[in-house]
């Protein structure tokens, strides 16, 4: 038994004692290159640098090299023969007659961490046209991104088969888009600003906050400190929706940078593409600023940014609705909607750093924002005015190599001025203003990136529910090179502010009822997955398992099925739960050309009149194939996305949906200079038919233009350029 024994250990430390090689990236100037790649050549087996540069790789049997990249230099190719330590150098992009050698950076990245983080790159966003946060997803097998109605063209996230309002909203790790910016968050971000998007699924860090239940979504953005140049991208599409984007970068010495990026937009036609009266789409014109800082020095560190948006959103019947509307011969006036927006937001971030070696830093974060919308549907008004303030003081560092801690305190403060016209909103409750006060600690255990623990425990308290506490663990082990594993476990809350959420469903005659005394909602999430790295033929194949199961202990319902001519909010009474079940595979079946398939099962139940059903307007499954390929040298690029959405479940009185396909496809072709790119959406001209319910008679009892599941609109094509125009 001694000897069985013995011989499980000195498995095991076989197993975990791998060689490893470690080492930094960094520019010509010395500076840290975070989320640079360096992957052994010819293989999809790599890692991605830390905050501070560094990396760890695992050694592959008969490789000696690795490749490093980052966006904006060039590959680097070295040999780690008997060598454990490579201190690596990256320069700038040099110009080859019509073409720039280009970092070959993956599309999507796994963390090496214990928390399951998906890292959407910039290669990744090339592959469609992404004009914002809601079209940067339509390749990712994870995140659902649907319309929440027909007539505002507010998009929501799903994340584990449940909406946005369960997945933490983050742009630089910093809490962004609460309350009133929630339902048309998606399109504030617009797609050429973002440097990197992560995707975390389950219980996150406690770092950020309780408020992930499903997950979280952090935004990267532009970073001035990258080459100094101009970009121009110019986009137009067959809906004749025009977008400028203008992102430049100035550096001013070796320790301070800026940025500006600027972003206009406009959608001024009409579209009634299936005849209802009504536009498939708002007209949409927004502006949208950013001016950013970096300072860095020996040891202090210091980003900071400002940033302005203003919007105009309008919908609702067109203007020769003559032809078919009930309501004029009722000498009503057309059904219009009306969204004005305006939004300023402001993040300072400090960092002092003591000890770079045991990454010893404290490090204050201060973000204050500004959101104000007014809004008309029909003879219904909303108006919001939303302020939100942040705070929050971390510590961290590495006590050992492999043992280090984190902790902090949050403050967190939401104010509201809601305002609306109760003789059409009888039964409406305000959301009350939140001050929320916090404390973390978490600790994490790294051998040698074999088995990563993490543990975190935060504590917090809220004027409105008093005290209440947030644990969360996850755990990564390397079984082998072949297979990676990971568990996780934690709680999450979330603030209930059902008009805030779902006042898009103004866009209906559904009396709103909110009841008095809505619970906070707090659920625990648990997942576990497997990834799997099999070389076939002399490439990898990648397998990926994945199981969450989300936990509702209180909820708040949004009842559409008791009575069709209501909307009832009320707390949960019984059981609320979703199951998600998820594979996907990718292989690169020759040079440059990459298949991906996913398919994705949901479970989502819950409980209305004391009966366990499905969610309503949520598909039971999700398939996904993507292709690319990129011609040697990457002079062009092919991209082909079909999605396969299954069917599910309508609210009472209006029966189900079945699946539909929706094939996405673009062609970029590379220049010195930058890019041009042709594409189009929906290709399969999916379109759900008859959206809008009651639309001759948008004033009378019976109008919806929120029960809906699928595209409205159909075959959408564009173009667009790229300008690089560096120093």
């Amino acid at each position: 038994m001694k000897r069985f024994t013995l011989s499980i250990i000195l498995c095991f430390l076989a197993i975990v004692a791998l060689p490893q090689v470690k080492g930094v990236v960094k520019d010509s100037d010395g500076n840290a290159l975070v989320g640079a790649n360096v992957m052994w050549i010819g293989t999809n087996f790599g890692t991605t640098t830390d905050g501070n540069g560094n990396f760890t790789l695992e050694r592959r049997p008969n490789i000696n090299s690795v490749v490093a990249s980052f966006v904006g230099f060039q590959n680097d190719t070295i040999s780690c023969e008997n060598i454990d330590y490579l201190e690596i150098t990256l320069r700038g992009e040099i110009a080859l007659d019509a073409v720039v050698v280009k970092s070959s950076r993956p599309g999507r990245i796994q963390s090496r961490g214990a928390v399951n983080i998906e890292t959407i790159t910039t290669t990744e966003l090339c592959r469609a046209a992404c004009c914002n946060l809601g079209e940067s997803f339509s390749t990712n097998p994870s995140v659902d991104v649907d319309y929440s109605d027909a007539a505002t063209g507010a998009k929501q996230i799903k994340l584990l088969g449940l909406s946005g309002s369960y997945v933490q909203m983050l742009t630089e790790n910093v809490p962004a888009f609460r309350g009133a910016a929630a339902p048309f968050s998606l399109g504030y971000i617009p797609g050429t600003w973002m440097h990197s998007i992560q995707v975390s699924k389950g219980a996150a860090t406690v770092k950020n906050g309780y408020e992930s239940i499903t997950g979280q979504i952090n935004v990267e953005y532009l970073k001035p400190q990258l080459d100094e140049e101009l970009d121009v991208n110019l986009f137009l599409d067959s809906h004749l929706k025009f977008e400028t984007n203008i992102e430049g970068n100035l550096h001013f010495n070796d320790k301070l940078s800026a940025g500006l990026l600027a972003h206009y937009e406009n959608m001024w036609m009409e579209h009634d593409g299936n005849g209802d009266g009504f536009m498939d789409m708002p007209k949409v014109q927004q502006y949208d600023f950013m001016n950013r800082w970096t300072y860095k020095a020996d040891h202090y560190v210091m980003q900071a940014y400002v940033k302005a948006l203003k919007e105009d959103r309008n919908g609702g019947q067109t203007e020769d609705t003559h032809n078919h509307s009930k309501a004029l011969y009722d000498n009503n006036p057309l059904y219009k909607i009306n969204i004005g927006s305006e939004r300023y937001e402001g993040v300072l971030k400090n960092a002092y750093i003591f000890d770079e070696i045991t990454n010893t830093n404290v490090a204050l974060i201060l973000s204050g924002s500004i959101h104000k919308m007014n809004s008309f549907y029909g003879l219904k008004t909303y108006d919001v005015n939303n302020n939100n303030a942040y705070a929050q003081l971390m510590f961290e560092t590495e006590l050992t190599p492999s043992h280090s801690i984190s902790t902090g305190l949050s403050f967190n403060h939401d104010c509201f001025d809601e305002r609306w016209k109760k003789e059409y909103i009888p039964n409406l409750v305000a959301a009350p203003d939140e001050n929320i006060g916090g404390a973390y600690a978490q600790y994490t255990f790294n051998y040698d990136d074999r088995l990563v623990f993490m543990a975190g425990f935060r504590g917090d308290y809220s004027d409105l529910y008093g005290t209440f506490f947030t644990p969360r663990a996850h755990v990564k082990w390397a079984v082998s090179d072949l297979l990676k594993l990971r568990f996780s476990a934690g709680k999450g809350y979330h603030t209930p502010r059902p008009m805030l959420d779902y006042h898009t469903h103004l866009a209906s005659s559904r009396d709103i009822i909110v009841d008095n005394n809505l619970k906070q909602e707090e659920a625990w999430n648990y997942g576990t997955t497997a990834s799997f790295d099999i070389d076939i033929f002399d490439k990898c194949l990648i397998i990926n398992l994945e199981y969450y199961y989300t936990n509702f202990n209180s909820q708040v319902i949004a009842d559409f099925d008791s009575d069709v001519h209501q909307l009832h909010f009320y707390n949960l009474d019984g059981i609320s739960y979703s199951h998600t079940f998820q594979i996907d595979a990718t292989y690169p079946f020759f040079e440059g050309f990459s298949l991906l398939g996913a398919f994705r099962y949901n479970d989502v139940k819950y409980t209305i009149n004391g009966v366990l059903r499905d969610k309503p307007l949520t598909s039971r499954y999700k398939g996904l194939v993507t292709a690319t390929y990129k011609t040697p040298l990457e002079i062009w690029q092919f991209d082909l996305t079909l999605q396969i959405n299954g069917d599910g479940r309508m609210p009472d009185g209006f029966g189900t949906f079945d699946a539909y396909p929706i094939l996405n496809a673009q062609i970029l072709k590379w220049f010195r200079w930058g890019n041009i790119y042709i594409g189009g959406e929906n290709l399969t001209n999916f379109k759900q038919k008859d959206p809008i319910i009651g639309c001759h008679d948008p004033f009378g009892e019976n109008f919806d233009a929120t029960m809906i599941y699928g595209p409205i609109d159909g075959i959408m094509v564009y173009g667009g350029i790229k300008w690089k125009l560096s120093k």
